[in-house]
């Protein structure tokens, strides 16, 4: 058994890049977002509320197959066209972080987006009448604010984020899923109950990771709140 629980803990390694990489492309993509939703330009108003609407409203399991599967297909087919026999393979590496974090960049879109209007707009108005531009003032004023209001969002974003990891397993990535799915297949004669025993290796290891993050994203949380006046009930 020891050496299936070592395969397993090799697939941790795999989990945490793709959750990080993922989360890196949502934070990006959720800050384009918001700022696509609270521009002046209508255009730019419909980019961002399609995006948020449209990815939020189909399950992660199907773009994961969509833009995996769907992708590559289409890309043969691009070749194919070119009078290549086929085309190149996509990552399933790359394929999942892309993909999970283009799927929650929608969901950090309205979490940025709630907290930069938590923001008081007078903040704003204040660097502009300093002949600051929009962007100084965005990132020296207006982000460091919106940081505290953001946390607690995020960190439900990223906890969920970390479990959706787990369906990068159907692309054939060995992370923790799948490599537990693999030891129990292969322990089932040999030790009783191996699937339910590995699957549950697996899920200490994610509720072990999500345990760490809440504490550190409660660390952060409490730093940015320094000075706050919170209402007392």
């Amino acid at each position: 058994m020891t050496t299936y629980f070592i395969q397993i803990l090799q697939g941790l390694l795999v989990t945490l890049g793709v959750s990080l990489g993922a989360l890196v492309v949502a934070a990006v993509l959720g800050l384009a977002g918001a700022a696509a939703k609270l521009s002046p330009y209508c255009w730019l108003n419909w980019v961002g509320d399609i995006y948020s609407t449209v990815i939020r409203g189909v399950p992660d399991l199907v773009w994961m197959l969509l833009l995996y599967f769907g992708g590559q297909i289409l890309i043969n087919d691009i070749f194919e066209a070119m009078g290549y026999r086929s085309g190149p393979q996509i990552n399933p590496f790359v394929a999942g972080v892309l993909t999970i974090g283009f799927v929650y960049g929608a969901y950090m879109t309205e979490t940025f987006r709630g907290a930069i209007m938590s923001v008081p707009k007078g903040q704003s108005e204040a660097g502009w009448a300093y002949g600051m531009s929009r962007f100084y003032t965005f990132r020296r004023m207006v982000l460091p604010q919106m940081v505290r209001f953001a946390l607690p969002s995020f960190t439900n974003n990223w906890l969920v984020l970390l479990k959706a990891t787990a369906l990068v397993s159907v692309i054939g990535l060995a992370d923790i899923t799948n490599l537990a799915k693999q030891a129990g297949a292969a322990a089932r004669g040999d030790i009783p109950g191996a699937a339910i025993i590995f699957m549950a290796f697996a899920g200490f290891l994610y509720l072990l990771i999500s345990t760490i993050s809440l504490i550190l994203l409660r660390k952060a949380e409490a730093r940015y709140s320094v000075g706050v006046k919170r209402g007392e009930f």
